[in-house]
């Protein structure tokens, strides 16, 4: 059983939690920042920059779909706030405009050439891969230990890793920045914090976050963990550092439950078909923040600051 279990489900379970925390973590600022709609946005948005550095350089490698991607990223910043001044709409709406568009563009794209030869098309974009990417040469707990068995891991659980580090660090190195930016920007200007640079610095890290993210669990997670492990946070408590711990936590528990429901959940109701991984995390991510909405400790006071 030992062994079953780290050959088919550990790895896919590692990569849905760093998946989760590395969305969550920028998610939590974009929240305050009452910018939560951007992370929607750029889970659209990657699509077409990974598509067009694929239609440029012939491979699906990390660092050209990261640069597509954050080349998509700038261009929707780009549209959004264009829209939203030439338009004098609000910023909400510039952003559904934007994200609809270039995820349609993107979809056109996939269309209408030819990507049979990887694993990139319109339902792997949506739902990722995320129960393919099991760890073959894997005997049992032993492996890991076992420097050949490693050298076989989904590289998709490295870049995961690797990208959660980096988000990790950065809001580290950055925390007092992004806090005062966040919540007193006239403040932040005052005191000499480039609030414009942290911003769009931002959301280019979330397009990274995005993008790791986007090859393995596919958009749903991508857009449920940006918003949800956040809001659900901001919900259990009224300070910042526990609001990243607790997103944290309901982040990587969201996905290991979601992925256990999917795979046994049909079994123990009868069915012999198990469902969608990505769908079934995303919607154990809105269940608990409903259940946030209803029962957590800081509700009240959240509603009463929105007034």
């Amino acid at each position: 059983m030992g062994a079953e279990f780290v050959q088919l489900s550990l790895t896919p379970i590692l990569i849905g939690v760093l998946a989760a925390i590395a969305c969550a973590m920028p998610g939590n600022f974009l929240l305050l920042r009452k910018q939560a709609l951007i992370g929607d946005a750029i889970s659209h948005v990657v699509l077409p920059g990974i598509v067009a550095a694929f239609l440029l350089t012939g491979t699906i490698s990390t660092w050209p779909m990261m640069l597509g991607a954050a080349g998509a990223a700038v261009i929707a910043v780009v549209m959004i706030e264009t829209i939203r001044r030439l338009g004098r709409i609000e910023t909400g709406a510039a952003m559904g405009v934007t994200f609809t568009t270039l995820f349609a563009a993107g979809v056109l794209l996939l269309e209408q050439t030819d990507t049979s030869s990887v694993h990139l098309d319109v339902e792997h974009a949506l739902y990722g891969n995320l129960e393919s990417l099991i760890w073959l040469s894997a005997t049992g707990w032993t492996s890991l230990w076992d420097p050949a068995a490693l050298a076989d891991l989904p590289p998709e659980l490295t870049r995961m890793a690797v990208t959660t580090l980096v988000i990790a660090l950065l809001t580290a190195v950055f925390w007092r920045a992004l806090k005062i930016s966040t919540f007193d920007e006239g403040y932040a200007n005052s005191i000499g914090i480039p609030v414009k640079t942290i911003g769009f610095a931002l959301v280019i890290v979330s397009a990274v976050a995005a993008v790791a993210a986007f090859d393995a669990v596919g958009s749903i997670i991508v857009i449920a963990m940006f918003i949800c492990p956040p809001a659900t946070a901001r919900l259990m408590t009224n300070r910042l550092e526990h609001q990243i711990l607790w997103s944290i936590f309901f982040g990587a528990g969201s996905a290991v439950a979601g992925y256990v429901l999917a795979g046994y959940g049909p079994l123990w109701l009868g069915s012999s078909n198990a469902v969608s991984a990505a769908g079934m995390i995303a919607t154990v991510s809105g269940l608990v923040l409903g259940v946030a909405c209803l029962y957590a400790p800081a509700r009240s006071n959240v509603t009463a600051s929105g007034h």
